[in-house]
């Protein structure tokens, strides 16, 4: 569940709505960060303006992108809820054990190395929850697929 087009279109949809309502309920332009959060709201439409550091909100989250160095505690946490596979398209990206040192080949080599063990973990777990998986290579890092869903525009 790495990618569903139909999802990701339904979620951008709703989105311009959304956004409009946030902006006439708190009264003020919104940053892209409050435009994010208030067209995923769990209820869907907003309907009342949230405090920051004050409010608590309850999200729905449409894909989740995860990096290989902080992806390791999530999916341990997700194997412990007891779940057969992930809610909405979810991918772990290997690209943050890589270390810029001695070069990009070089560098690569020594990650595959160094960091085997994680890898491997992480695309095993991948794998069984149908998690999508970005060897440690350039094209299958998260800067590339955060670039790919903004070319979509989805």
């Amino acid at each position: 569940m790495a990618f569903d087009i139909e999802m990701i279109k339904g979620v951008y949809a709703t989105m311009a709505d959304r956004v409009n309502k946030a902006r006439e309920i708190v009264g003020k332009p919104l940053t892209l960060s409050e435009k994010i959060l208030y067209s995923h709201l769990w209820e869907g439409t907003p309907t009342q303006a949230f405090t920051r550091g004050k409010d608590y909100v309850d999200f729905a989250p449409d894909r989740i992108a995860c990096q290989d160095a902080t992806a390791q505690m999530a999916l341990l946490q997700f194997m412990q809820a007891g779940k057969k596979k992930v809610a909405v398209p979810t991918t772990v990206h290997c690209d943050h054990l890589i270390q810029a040192k001695s070069g990009a080949a070089a560098d690569l080599r020594t990650a595959n190395s160094t960091s085997a063990e994680v890898f491997d973990f992480l695309e095993s777990v991948s794998n069984k929850y149908g998690i999508g998986f970005g060897n440690p290579e350039p094209e299958s890092s998260i800067r590339s697929y955060l670039k790919t869903m903004l070319f979509l525009g989805e």
